[in-house]
């Protein structure tokens, strides 16, 4: 059995990367997080490549792709801690095609696939969802506890911003009465939801365990590299380990989306609860390496270091997601 990816999946991998080093780098980050703004302009440029439309059916204006591909795009988004509302459109667009009706996908699905229109969705149920991105948004998928959702115009929603601690995205406490209930399978659509957010989270880890592996490979003491030493070397180890396992749950997940979906539950809790692990390990891990440095506002390590922080917490925590293993499996 051949586990890589396929020449298109590849290509859709190499060329996301080429675009966001070139029109993300980190300096732009830092922009637009300390203006709390997103970034209008990558925004567009990705609405351009089709981006919004990859995992949407074909006969709704998408590319027709899956999971795996989507799973591909919010790696390498991750990877760039890129300040675009990706995400949340995504995951909106997600539980339309997955969980809503006919009429319901005809309406949403082609604008949110050519990036005329966007959505935005809650990564948090309860009294006033928790929602990524919701500025600027004109659909906002709000949860109904784990099996429900329904989507609201922006215009007929109430939306308090709030400040967390990752600058990089905007939240916003949202509510409203009324809208169209989503009647198909809402689990279904927020496990998918999960797995984008997994994959982001270990793109997330990549990155600062780049950073903390090129400096080590830099910075010298006692006329050495500190990569040189054990105590450095392991730790450094122990990303690599940390991602790596991150990344084949997360793409076993997208995998289960699109070919096993009755496995889809499972594979998508050990997932979120292995990304949202490792994305806070190893971001934490490498400021071990980096020392008084990557303590500092200059470095841009913290931008990492708190999307991991607030992207483990959305969704379901590690704990909610190993209890949900444990009972899917049998063992609680």
């Amino acid at each position: 059995m051949d586990f890589g990816f396929t020449d298109e999946q590849q290509a859709i991998k190499e060329t996301a990367r080429e675009m966001l080093a070139a029109r993300s780098p980190l300096s732009k980050v830092r922009e637009a997080a300390e203006s709390r703004t997103r970034d209008d302009a990558l925004w567009k440029q990705i609405c351009d490549l089709g981006w919004p439309g990859i995992a949407i059916p074909e006969e709704h204006g998408g590319q027709g792709l899956g999971m795996v591909e989507l799973a591909i795009l919010c790696e390498e988004l991750g990877y760039a801690c890129a300040a675009v509302p990706f995400l949340s459109d995504a995951t909106a667009a997600l539980f339309v095609s997955v969980g809503g009706s006919d009429e319901q996908r005809d309406r949403w699905l082609p604008p949110l696939a050519s990036g005329e229109r966007r959505g935005a969705s809650a990564f948090e149920p309860g009294e006033g969802n928790l929602v990524l991105d919701p500025a600027g948004a004109d659909l906002l998928v709000l949860a109904e506890g784990r099996d429900g959702a329904r989507l609201v115009e922006a215009s007929d929603a109430s939306i308090e911003e709030v400040n967390l601690i990752d600058a990089t995205r905007g939240h916003g406490r949202v509510t409203a009465s009324g809208g169209d209930s989503l009647p198909g399978d809402a689990e279904a659509a927020a496990d998918r939801a999960v797995v984008a957010l997994a994959a982001e989270l270990t793109g997330v880890a990549q990155r600062a365990m780049e950073m903390a592996v090129e400096y080590a490979k830099e910075r010298e003491q006692f006329d050495r590299p500190i990569g040189a030493y054990q105590a450095v070397s392991h730790r450094c180890a122990g990303m690599l380990y940390d991602t790596e396992e991150a990344r084949s749950l997360t793409l076993y997940a997208a995998w289960c989306a699109d070919a096993e979906p009755e496995s889809l539950p499972l594979a998508a809790s050990m997932a979120k609860a292995r990304a949202s692990d490792a994305a806070w390990h190893v971001t934490a891990d490498a400021l071990q390496v980096l020392g008084g440095i990557g303590f500092t506002w200059e470095h841009d390590l913290q931008f990492l270091l708190k999307r991991a922080k607030v992207g483990a917490e959305l969704l379901g925590d590690p704990r909610l997601h190993r209890e949900r293993v444990a009972t899917l499996a049998g063992l609680g």
